[in-house]
């Protein structure tokens, strides 16, 4: 029996990191029955995309690389769009996979299904209930046009319910007649796979922060509505300084190339006092190992990443998120995360309940067992090898 090639799609560094759970397995145990090319779009230009980083990761090198660099949605969706269309109808495979809700999760959903070919989509059912956020729109249409949905929690399943997909669905399975299947969360896999490798291989990192396992606060900050709006931004890091001091806990902060700029040009003079703070570590963006290793190690996290957020969970850490709603309400449900949006007051009164609570907090395993890479390639096999 031939191989069952399938076509897997990224467009930026937390895709092709989410991708390699997929390409292991692959490797691995489904050596035999599987053909995998990878292509990234080259959404998100970011110059740690080097050889180290492949070779860091243990991560396999795209096959195609489609250079599409940054721009406005629209422009940048359809230059993808255009671009990923010749590679899907020159590669002819049995099944294309995207991830999350990028515009190239969004255009390789689009393009596969106008030529007919069927679409995988990991993380499927995600939703903030907040269509003014671009990823939530990238969400819901890459959802329907998708033959197999992967719904990464029992949350996102029930999302997929309440908008018309039907898990009674049968074989054979189409755009029109879609499976939905519940897998857990593919990027739980990595991050154990990726928290064993970071403690083999960036065992002095913390040692050169001078900080301590358990005796810091990881903060990061980057979405455009908390670093373009000078009000929230100086709210949230006027914040977590105060509380620095009030409490003598380090604050490490690898921050994105738009808050260091949004905090120097919005916000210089404390700017100036955070730089100059002996509690602060403001870094610039740290290695995805490095970035595993200060969550698994932290006390807490402060963040306005989804990914973040999802991660604390499975290094049972407490999180504060600065935003108004999450992708990840069971999290919320569970008292893990707090929602505290850009407002002082809550930020201070989640940070004081995860204090005084948080070694009674509990992490019930919302997001499988880490195989769900695994489990994934096993039902595309199912769904689609005739």
């Amino acid at each position: 029996m031939s191989k069952l090639k399938i076509l897997n799609i990224v467009g930026a560094r937390p895709q092709i990191i989410k991708a390699s759970a997929i390409s292991r397995a692959v490797a691995g145990e489904f050596r035999d029955d599987i053909e995998e090319v990878v292509i990234h779009t080259g959404q998100h230009y970011d110059r740690e995309l080097s050889e180290v980083f492949f070779d860091e990761l243990e991560i396999r090198r795209p096959d195609h690389n489609l250079q599409v660099g940054s721009g406005r949605h629209g422009r940048q969706t359809g230059m993808i769009l255009e671009r990923i269309e010749d590679v899907i109808i020159s590669e002819k495979p049995d099944c294309v996979i995207i991830y999350g809700d990028t515009n190239s999760t969004l255009a390789a959903a689009l393009a596969a299904a106008k030529q007919h070919y069927p679409v995988v989509h990991i993380e499927a059912g995600m939703r903030s209930f907040n269509k003014t956020m671009p990823e939530e729109l990238n969400r819901i249409v890459a959802d329907h046009a998708s033959t197999l949905l992967i719904a990464p929690t029992n949350t996102a399943f029930k999302n997929l319910m309440a908008e018309g997909f039907r898990p009674e669905n049968v074989a054979p399975y189409s755009i029109n007649n879609p499976r939905v299947f519940l897998t857990g969360d593919i990027m739980y896999d990595n991050s154990l796979f990726y928290a064993d490798l970071a403690g083999r291989k960036k065992q002095d990192f913390l040692t050169g922060l001078g900080v301590t396992e358990d005796r810091y606060v990881l903060v990061t900050i980057h979405r455009d509505s908390n670093t373009d709006d000078p009000t929230r931004l100086t709210a949230i890091f006027s914040t977590v300084k105060e509380l620095a001091e009030r409490n003598s806990i380090d604050m490490v902060m690898p921050l994105h190339p738009r808050t260091m700029i949004a905090l120097r040009n919005r916000a210089p003079e404390l700017y100036a006092s955070l730089s100059e703070h002996p509690l602060i570590r403001m870094l610039p963006p740290v290695s995805f190992l490095e970035m595993i290793l200060l969550e698994k190690k932290a006390k807490m996290i402060i963040t306005d990443s989804g990914g973040v957020q999802k991660e604390s969970h499975f290094f049972s850490k407490p999180c504060i998120v600065v935003r108004k709603e999450t992708e990840w309400v069971e999290l919320v449900r569970n008292g893990t995360v707090r929602l505290a949006d850009a407002d002082p007051e809550k930020i201070r009164e989640a940070w004081q309940f995860f204090m005084e609570k948080g070694s009674t907090l509990q992490y019930p395993g919302f997001f499988g067992d880490g195989k769900a890479a695994m489990t994934i390639l096993r039902e595309i096999l199912l769904v689609f090898r005739s």
